[in-house]
């Protein structure tokens, strides 16, 4: 059996940053098990479905983003034996290793929304959410005249729920342009009675929606899906959308079933990773950490979590003294465009409360500048910087 000091489960931005940040701070024998071939900078797969982007923009060769001093195990887990610490590939391979990381990310959940996935293959549905499905996106909402259309934000746990506003708004900013906007009925699906579930931006979000036309379903979920209809179930009972022009909606997200199957879920209904979301260790199997979407961390999941929950991790992991762990604050960050070239930057603490990275500029209040950053610098930092455990 392959033994290896550290093995990380997942070859996503998690994954990799945290070998990266790893091999940087001293370990010797890290190896990430990850079986795609292509690596994906998928934040920029919003940009891609709103017409801002294309797929060159945001994919690179994996063997081009490992560390140099990992190693790669081109292999999909499917099982793992949490007292070992071992895991079990799809190609029958078992891999021992002495401290084990799950960083998998979040599988799609097809069959919670019945119907959604025929949705997709019959092309009147789709989300920026799915590497197939998100260049479909923009060729499908850039010509509307007219037409009803649905947005949906994904209930949490998904990878940064809030920024399924962003093609919606990239959309309603380009027909208000092209002078259809009226002519075309825009729905959007919230989980909750606001869009974040924080003030100050709630109040400015709510702006947009109203002078986009928007009709708001709240504390709301597609249920189903079917010959262009879509079920959504409120608290006052279930609402048909029908003869719709297009369904923006996105699947509901859970773990891979094998980390529930392995005994390293709690009680999250969506399978998440059992860890104390302090340290990221797990609360019963010392040897096993998380981080991620795929970890129950009590935050709203983003990319920009990550760098914070990575510079957490990486100590911690190789702590000499276990009484002494760093501590993550929560913090995550929510990217939203409100027009196509204009975005507000929330961040926020577990609490829910203002986080802000710098003092000023207001991040909160969209600029255009901010948009900026976030579509051509950011990923320039992502695959210079975050993928090599620099920041």
């Amino acid at each position: 059996m392959d033994h290896h000091e550290v093995l990380i489960v997942g070859g996503g931005n998690a994954g990799i940053s945290l070998a990266a940040r790893l091999i940087r701070d001293g370990a010797q024998d890290v190896a990430i098990a990850e079986s795609e071939s292509v690596h994906r900078y998928r934040p920029m797969l919003n940009y891609v479905g709103g017409g801002e982007a294309t797929m060159d923009d945001l994919e690179r060769p994996a063997a081009s983003v490992m560390p140099d001093d990992a190693t790669w195990i081109q292999d999909r887990v499917v099982s793992c034996d949490p007292g070992g610490p071992s895991v079990t590939t799809r190609d029958g391979r078992t891999i021992g290793c002495t401290t084990l990381v799950v960083a998998t990310g979040l599988d799609e959940d097809w069959d919670a929304i019945p119907g959604l996935k025929a949705g997709y293959a019959a092309g009147w549905a789709g989300s920026t959410f799915l590497v197939e499905s998100s260049p479909k996106v923009w060729p499908a909402l850039r010509d509307l005249t007219r037409g009803r259309v649905v947005f949906s934000m994904p209930p949490e746990p998904a990878p940064c729920a809030a920024t399924a506003l962003k093609p919606l708004s990239m959309a309603c900013d380009h027909w208000q342009q092209e002078g259809v906007l009226e002519d075309i009925d825009v729905h959007l699906v919230l989980p909750g009675p606001t869009p974040l579930g924080v003030p100050r931006a709630d109040a400015i979000l709510e702006g947009v929606l109203a002078a986009y036309g928007v009709q708001v379903l709240r504390n709301a979920r597609v249920t189903g899906a079917g010959a262009r209809q879509v079920t959504v179930t409120t608290p006052d009972g279930e609402i048909v959308l029908d003869d719709l022009t297009y369904a923006h909606v996105i699947p509901t997200y859970r773990a891979p079933t094998w980390i529930a199957d392995s005994g390293l879920a709690g009680d999250s209904e969506a399978g998440l990773v059992d860890v104390d979301p302090l340290t990221l260790r797990h609360r019963r199997h010392d040897a096993v950490w998380s981080l991620g979407d795929v970890a129950n961390l009590g935050i709203k999941p983003s990319g920009g979590a990550l760098r914070k929950q990575v510079a957490v991790l990486s100590p911690n992991i190789l702590a000499k003294d276990t009484d002494e762990l760093e501590q993550y604050d929560g913090y995550t960050v929510m990217p939203i465009t409100v027009a196509r070239h204009r975005l507000m930057l929330v961040e926020i603490d577990r609490e829910g409360q203002p986080a802000p990275t710098v003092p000023f500029p207001d991040l909160v209040q969209p600029r255009r500048m901010t948009w900026v950053v976030d579509r051509y610098a950011l990923p320039v930092t992502y695959f210079k910087r975050i993928l090599r455990g620099k920041v």
